[in-house]
């Protein structure tokens, strides 16, 4: 058990939370992760010199842990890997957990900060300690003794990655990439920026452990407290924005960074086995980690850390399956380097800081994915310093383990400065009885080597070598050399070969370039299941095949019998067009066995999303192939999350095509399976705003209900309608719901009912549906009513109120007399509210709006560059509380815009924003109007009986135009009701947001409105 905290320690603990606002759960979890953090005994231990603490250590009897590296030659390793050469490069990650150069503006109870600005990239950096070494054992010994820098003074690098003619280097907030043609350790000039954009926030989680894949992409992780939002330089406008965990990729000669798959633990180390297959662990219990993928959705921390990317994923994989265990972590390695006894072949490695040791646990097929069991340690240590935090093979086919040695390893404890960045080990994990020596078991090959030196030809018979390092380190060069004059022998070799070999084989044709169709036809139709679902991928990556090979892919998929390969399969269909993927995805479907795979049918299920917008009537053929609907997949996991994906999507466009499905259907029951998903996508979304092919639609399904009959415009339906919504001890619900349709269906008789509801009703819900409702019907009965009770009403129900009053001549002229005779305080009403009212050509409405607000043509530029100037300075003058933001964004911004999945609908959504670029929000929320954002764009409609409707075009088709207001209302047009629709130069928010706030509360809005993922109260 862990001992329990000192008085001290709780009491500094208790500080530390009192200074961010901290309390309750979090407090508690904190007290038990630091508990965690100081070990399993009973007393707190000091630190032991390298020597002590190596005997600390213990191992299986066939196994020997040594000590090849430790202070002052290393010094807080985090990453390793080896040359060519056989040279270990370690990353010493001395900056952490503070950036060099960077000013903290605000911080989250997680401690994800917020900073005053982005570093700028080498070599004008802000310098800071972290730096990279190379370590060298210049007499095959088995130690390393010479020891040299390669890059100092980096600032949070985590990683890197030598090929292509140099070495990448991963140094939050870049990718980097530094020259070194000679191979002579010293770069040949400044570094390229490859990518930009990776989160700092925290950095204990952020971008890591860069590695190649054997397809020649870099692939590397993305913890779960930081974000992205990725460009390239010089290619994009737009970056890749992402939330928390998951796993990227970047090809360097084409340039193309993608999201690998989203989701995981906080995904911090990353490995790619024998087969290809890409894993990440997980700093949370029971279960060893995730293996990812193509294009998988994963379990993540929600709340916390944001949703996922896409909103119809509909589901997400969870990790591995494992029997309960402690907190793990997330490094680990699956053995394939042929030294150690064959017992350990195969198994997976993992290193757990908390509970410092090293773990073993046992791979076992789970469907298309893999379940794991823990089968002992591969070192335990006595002394709680110990910390491995990273962990690789070697080429001696020995295990690497990066030790940090802290006294204990918990995230807030580093941030308060509890760190020592003076101590750091080495260890290597070898088989008894077997020399370290590397290469040693090769009768053939010196203890010194250098793969570099080898001819290509050499390499390719590399690709046979027992020790996955050297199999991954030749396709690396042979990559960087693209020596097109082995591609006889690969290909031979891919023939000839059923084994691992073929495998290889097939990676270095496509890495030297000879990868084309002919050879893809021969790798489909392979022994090997691995070479075929290889294939498939790399197919499948440019995003297009040739109509041959996209019907070799369907045929595959027909007749693929190895699990596995209908995953990549899956995956593939969904990067390819329509025309060629969803072909795949009905051959796929056939497959029964499939059913209940852990992975296949929502892999299944997002190859169809992803064409559901662009290529809905691809989609609409498949769904109208007979076989379709008898599928076992399709009924089981499919119909309904289609059917939700249009509904949840909501346009009109997409609520015909729920019209479509239905028709499609060929029986009652299949119907059903539809209107499950159109439930769980308007649960508490009222059935206002169908299409009318939909409402005839769904009366086949569910009989005559009174909603769809009263869209109908049956008279009785009516009647019982207007009884419900007058009876007050009726649902709310119900009522609400007839409301908003007499909004849309325009029977006269409601009209009475509803100013009655205005008049007596307490529900704001239900007075704000019976404004905006009656907005649709010319009546002079309606001003005098809502004039009377407009003293009345809460500001949310007085903003439907003057929407509705501004919408006709009458009506304004009624609401400007009101003001006129101060029954109405001309302050009260929103400037974008006035500036309405003049839409309607009348000398009495101009003269008191001249009398009342003079000009309102608003700020000049002059005036609103000097509140921006104002702004910015108050801003950068202080920090801000992001929660106490968080309440001021809810009360001033929330009702238009969302941020994090809370708030409006009427602006865009801020979630994916660039709100790191403070003068640029404060430009669009001092001047709203100077850019209005594609399809935010303001629109005027007047109808044929007078009224003016202004909003932002929320749908349109053949039949109708939606318009969006300010007051958060959809007002449906017909369009043989408009007899003029217009842009407008304003935008719909209004000007002046922030003259209302205090210096502190704007600097708090700020704050909040620069966090990059959602804060927990």
């Amino acid at each position: 058990m862990p001992r329990p905290l000192c008085l001290t320690e709780v009491f500094l603990i208790k500080k530390v939370a009192m200074k961010y606002s901290l309390c309750g759960p979090w407090l508690a979890a904190v007290l038990l992760a630091s508990s965690l953090a100081f070990g399993a005994t009973g007393t707190e231990q000091t630190a032991k010199p390298p020597a002590e603490a190596l005997a600390a250590l213990t191992t299986p009897d066939d196994l020997v842990v040594e000590q090849v590296l430790a202070e002052p030659n290393i010094r807080q390793p985090l990453f390793i890997d080896f040359d060519e050469r056989g040279r270990m490069w370690v990353v010493e990650y001395l900056q952490y957990p503070f950036p060099a150069g960077l000013k903290i503006l605000s911080e989250d109870k997680f401690l994800r900060a917020t900073y005053d600005k982005v570093p700028p990239p080498p070599p004008n950096h802000f310098r800071g300690l972290d730096q990279i070494t190379i370590h060298e054992d210049t007499n095959g010994d088995g130690s390393f003794d010479r020891h040299k820098t390669f890059l100092d003074g980096l600032n949070i690098v985590t990683s890197f990655a030598r090929g292509r003619g140099g070495v990448w280097v991963l140094n939050p907030p870049y990718l980097l990439f530094y020259p070194d043609r000679d191979g002579d350790d010293v770069p040949d000039g400044d570094p390229e920026v490859h990518l930009q954009g990776f989160g700092l926030e925290d950095t204990h989680s952020c971008a890591n452990n860069l590695r190649w894949g054997p397809d020649g992409w870099l692939y590397a992780c993305q913890g779960s407290t930081v974000s992205g939002d990725i460009v390239r330089p010089g290619l994009d406008k737009k970056p890749v924005h992402s939330m928390g965990q998951l796993i990227w990729r970047y090809h360097p000669e084409t340039r193309r960074y993608e999201i690998f798959a989203e989701g995981g633990g906080n995904a911090f180390g990353l490995e790619i086995d024998s087969a290809g297959r890409v894993y990440s662990g997980y700093n949370g219990g029971d279960t060893r980690g995730f293996h990812y993928v193509q294009g998988g959705y994963y379990l993540k921390g929600f709340s916390k850390h944001g949703p996922l990317s896409n909103p119809f994923a509909f589901g997400y994989f969870p990790a591995m399956k494992h029997a309960a265990v402690p907190r793990f972590t997330h490094a680990f390695i699956i053995y394939e380097g042929g030294a150690l006894p064959e017992r350990y072949e195969g198994k997976l490695f993992g290193v757990a800081p908390l509970q410092s040791h090293v773990v073993m646990s046992e791979l076992r097929p789970d469907g298309s994915s893999f379940a794991t069991t823990d089968s002992g340690h591969a070192i335990t240590s006595s002394d709680d310093w110990f910390r491995p935090v990273n962990i690789t093979a070697g080429p001696d086919g020995a295990i690497y383990v990066c030790d940090m040695y802290e006294a204990q390893i918990a995230h807030l404890r580093h941030h308060e400065g509890k760190i020592d960045t003076g101590s750091g080990r080495i260890y290597r994990i070898r088989s008894r009885g077997h020399s370290a020596i590397a290469g040693s078991d090769e009768s053939k090959q010196s203890s010194r080597f250098n793969l570099g030196q080898l001819s290509s030809a050499e390499l390719v018979q590399t690709l046979s070598h027992h020790n996955k390092w050297f199999r991954r380190t030749a396709l690396r060069i042979l990559g960087d050399r693209k020596d097109r004059s082995v591609l006889p022998a690969l290909q031979d070799m891919l023939r000839s070969q059923t084994d691992q070999r073929a495998l290889e084989a097939l990676w270095a044709i496509n890495l030297c370039g000879g990868f084309d169709d002919s050879l893809a036809t021969q790798a489909l139709a392979h022994v090997n299941p691995l070479v075929r679902g290889w294939a498939v991928r790399l197919l499948g990556d440019p995003g297009k095949a040739s109509s041959e090979t996209a019907a070799r892919l369907a045929s595959l998929a027909q007749s693929e019998a190895y699990v596995a390969v209908r995953s990549q399969l899956a995956s593939t269909a969904r990067r390819l067009p329509a025309e060629q993927g969803l072909p795949i995805v009905s051959r796929l479907l056939a497959h029964e066995e499939d059913l209940d795979d852990i992975h296949l049918p929502l892999l299944l299920w997002w190859a169809i999303e992803a064409k559901a917008d662009a290529d809905r009537e691809a989609v609409l053929e498949l769904a109208g192939e007979p076989e379709f609907w008898q599928r076992p997949i399709v009924t089981k996991h499919l119909l309904h999350r289609l059917m939700r994906r249009y509904a949840a999507a909501g346009s009109r466009k997409d609520l015909v095509t729920c019209a479509k499905l239905l028709n499609l259907a060929p029986d009652n029951e299949h119907r059903q399976l539809l209107m499950r998903g159109f439930e769980e996508a308007y649960q508490g979304r009222p059935l206002a705003g169908l299409p009318d092919e939909l409402v005839e639609a769904m009366s086949k399904v569910s009989g005559q209900s009174l909603t769809l009959a009263l869209r109908q415009g049956k008279p009785e339906a009516v009647e019982q309608a207007l009884s419900v919504i007058a009876d007050d001890k009726a649902d709310g619900n119900q009522r609400l719901q007839y409301v908003q349709l007499f909004g849309e269906v325009r029977q006269a008789k409601c009209v009475p009912v509803l100013v009655d509801l205005v008049r007596r009703t307490a529900d704001d819900g239900l007075r704000t549906a019976a404004l905006a409702a009656l907005e649709s019907y010319n009546d002079p009965s309606i001003p005098g009513v809502v004039l009377e009770k407009y003293g009345q009403f809460t500001d949310e129900v007085r903003g439907v109120a003057q929407s509705l009053l501004a919408s006709r001549q009458a009506s304004t002229l009624a609401l400007l007399e009101a003001v006129e005779a101060g029954r109405i305080d001309p302050q009260s009403i929103p400037l974008d509210v006035v500036r309405k009212l003049t839409v309607h050509r009348d000398p009495r409405v101009a003269a008191l709006i001249a009398k009342h607000w003079g000009n309102i043509d608003g700020a000049t530029t002059a005036e609103m560059q000097q509140q921006i100037a104002r702004l910015t300075e108050t801003i950068g003058a202080s920090s801000g509380s992001p929660y106490s933001g968080k309440k001021l964004f809810t009360a001033n911004c929330a009702k238009c815009h969302t941020l994090f999945g809370q708030g409006g609908q009427i602006g865009p959504d801020l979630t994916s924003y660039k709100r790191d670029d403070v003068p640029n929000m404060l430009v669009n929320i001092v001047n709203p109007s100077a850019e209005v954002r594609e399809g935010f764009e303001t629109y005027q409609a007047v109808t044929d009986d007078g009224r003016i409707v202004s909003g932002f075009l929320v749908d349109r088709d053949n039949q109708v135009v939606v318009l969006r207001g300010a007051d958060g209302q959809n007002v449906t047009l017909a369009h043989e009701q408009i007899e003029e629709l217009l842009p407008q130069r304003k935008s719909l928010m209004p000007e002046g947001v922030l003259a209302k706030l205090s210096e502190q509360d704007v600097r708090d809005l700020f704050a909040y409105l620069r966090s990059t993922q959602p804060l927990n109260d």
